[in-house]
């Protein structure tokens, strides 16, 4: 749980400090620093009502747990930040190129219109995205207790590194193309992604949700169990220990998804999101949408000029 919290706060933080980040740089470069205090505001107060909404998923999941019916607030949890961890990896592919653009040309326009209040809620939607989708994150990965993943080491390390990283950034002092930054920290939240999708499967088969039509593709109990608990039954039962403990099984369930004994429906389900992924990666290649935005310049030219052939 604290490396995969870990890695969620740094990418989460991360994002909000570099778009915070080259905002405040722009308003300073242009002249304009008097409104750096607006985009602060609206971040402090991102922070602030991510933290009421931390606590208003508490309250709701501290309710359905007594009620008996947390397993399945946690299964939606899981499938709705697998949607959110894909989606996010995405957005920001292909949106850290023009980023700083992005920004820039915001700003602009907020300044020449003299719209502070817009500028304050432009800075607070930013942060307070990256903030709901960290509380749906340490949900997902803690099973419900928020508290515990902001309260562990994971969470206040990814945060301090992330600091550390934005802060070395906007001095020069590292240089990091960001497109390059975010394909690589993307790929660990596929990783982690994929690992919750099959949690899930698992826990809607263990509550009989879904059934299966195989239930155990193949055993490996012997090499790893998923759990301490499952390697003590292993050696009680058979009299011999595994080759790897129990407790580098549960760190790597947690992290991807592990699992000695996994139904047909979690390996269709593993293999066929990074499928997705792959199709859906390459079909958004840069070189396929140079050649589908050609191919629709030569189309409008036609129609323009009808002679051209």
């Amino acid at each position: 749980m604290e490396v995969q919290a870990l890695l969620i706060t740094f990418r989460e933080v991360l994002e909000a400090l570099l778009i915070i980040g080259i905002i405040t740089t722009y308003l300073k470069r242009t002249g304009n620093p008097k409104y750096t205090k607006y985009v602060w505001l609206g971040a402090a107060l991102a922070i602030l009502a991510s933290i009421g909404v931390a606590i208003l998923f508490q309250v709701v999941f501290t309710g359905f747990a007594a009620m008996g019916s947390e397993i399945y607030l946690k299964i939606g949890i899981m499938i709705v930040s697998t949607v959110l961890l894909t989606q996010m990896v995405f957005w920001m592919a292909s949106h850290s190129k023009d980023l700083k653009g992005n920004m820039e040309g915001k700003m602009n326009k907020f300044i020449s219109t003299g719209n502070i209040v817009g500028m304050v809620i432009h800075s607070f939607l930013v942060v307070l995205r990256e903030g709901i989708e960290t509380v749906f994150f340490f949900a997902a990965i803690t099973g419900g207790n928020i508290g515990a993943a902001m309260q562990g080491w994971g969470a206040i390390t990814g945060t301090l590194i992330a600091v550390a990283v934005s802060y070395m950034f906007f001095k020069g002092t590292m240089k990091v193309k960001l497109k390059t930054f975010f394909q690589i920290t993307g790929a660990f939240i596929i990783l982690i992604s994929a690992g919750l999708l099959v949690q899930a499967i698992s826990m809607m088969q263990d509550v009989n949700i879904i059934g299966s039509v195989m239930y155990h593709v193949y055993d490996i109990t012997w090499l790893m169990p998923e759990h301490p608990i499952d390697y003590a039954h292993y050696l009680r039962d058979t009299g011999v220990a595994p080759l790897i403990s129990g407790d580098v099984g549960i760190f790597l369930k947690a992290l991807f998804g592990y699992s000695s004994m996994p139904s047909i429906e979690e390996v269709i389900a593993y293999i066929g999101y990074f499928s997705a992924i792959y199709l859906l990666t390459t079909s958004r290649s840069p070189k396929k949408v140079k050649a589908v935005e050609n191919k629709a310049a030569e189309n409008k030219q036609v129609v323009l000029n009808p002679q051209v052939k």
